[in-house]
């Protein structure tokens, strides 16, 4: 199996390293607590527990300190099951999140595809307390992927292709999948699809990518902005109807931490994010080099440091 830990699977484990270096607990007040002298503001930031997610939240956070922010730095907390009620309650005040997928988690039966439209709805039911900054152009959607050998067998370019063959397949996600509409409830609402087995992996990480390289898995859950596509010659499936909708980055903040300070950094950080710098970024990270260091090179790429 360790011949397929390659790519941006790596960075899973990669990121689970770096977060460990800041003291263990990620719920843990002391971990990455970093302080600018004289500053008047104080933020809690958090991710998601994938790479990118922690990528981005380490790019929020050397911006903010940039700008004399207090910051601690709360990384791999979870899913949106547990990151949510952290946000609520202020176990973590700021983090990124993914607009599609944040307004199905909170609307399973939203209509919205679209940027526009998914801001919009999303804006509108973001439970109180809770607030969005602006959103990014850059984008990360969940894709369905399969090795070109298995395309090429079953004739596949779109996941509606895979309505014929799906019974004879296992799919490949996280957890959360097996009740999500992004996931197996909506494969089965809205394209038909009853798979062989649902094989309950990680979000995107070295078990999805080693599952489906090694044959566990013939169907996986991964992300666009993921080198490993390229990288092991996979076939993401299009998305004719729509399942995943727009996935725009976006940062959620405690609304008791939405200070001018904090919105205008986060501001210009959003609107210089591109997905091709996400793409860029993930790279590295599956090179195991450094996400701070990463995020300090790309804050002064764009001037932001």
């Amino acid at each position: 199996m360790k011949k397929y830990l390659t790519g941006f699977a790596l960075a899973a484990a990669a990121a689970i390293t770096l977060s460990a270096c800041g003291g263990g607990d990620p719920m843990s007040a002391s971990n990455n607590n970093s302080q600018a002298a004289g500053s008047t503001d104080s933020i809690i930031v958090g991710s998601a527990d994938f790479p990118e997610s922690q990528l981005i939240a380490k790019i929020y956070a050397e911006a903010l300190k940039t700008k004399g922010v207090q910051v601690t730095e709360k990384p791999s907390i979870g899913s949106r099951e547990v990151t949510l009620p952290a946000l609520k309650d202020g176990s973590i005040d700021l983090m990124p999140e993914y607009g599609g997928a944040l307004l199905q988690y909170f609307d399973a039966a939203t209509k919205a595809s679209s940027p526009d439209d998914v801001t919009k709805e999303l804006t509108a039911k973001i439970p109180a307390g809770l607030g969005l900054l602006t959103a990014s152009n850059a984008q990360d959607k969940d894709v369905l992927a399969v090795k070109k050998e298995t395309a090429d067998k079953y004739n596949l370019k779109s996941i509606n292709d895979l309505q014929p063959v799906a019974k004879d397949l296992v799919l490949g996600g996280p957890p959360e999948w097996k009740t999500r509409v992004n996931g197996v409830a909506g494969l089965k609402s809205v394209y038909s699809l009853d798979f062989k087995e649902f094989s309950a992996l990680d979000a995107g990480g070295p078990l999805t990518l080693n599952a489906l390289l090694s044959g566990q898995v013939q169907v996986a859950d991964l992300f666009s902005t993921d080198p490993a596509l390229k990288d092991n010659n996979l076939v993401a499936l299009e998305d004719s109807k729509n399942l995943f909708l727009s996935e725009n980055i976006v940062p959620i903040i405690n609304q008791k931490k939405s200070t001018d300070t904090v919105k205008n950094v986060l501001n210009k950080v959003s609107a210089a994010l591109t997905t091709d710098d996400l793409i860029q970024m993930n790279g590295r990270v599956a090179k195991f080099e450094d996400m701070g260091q990463i995020a300090k090179d790309w804050l002064k790429s764009k001037n932001l440091s």
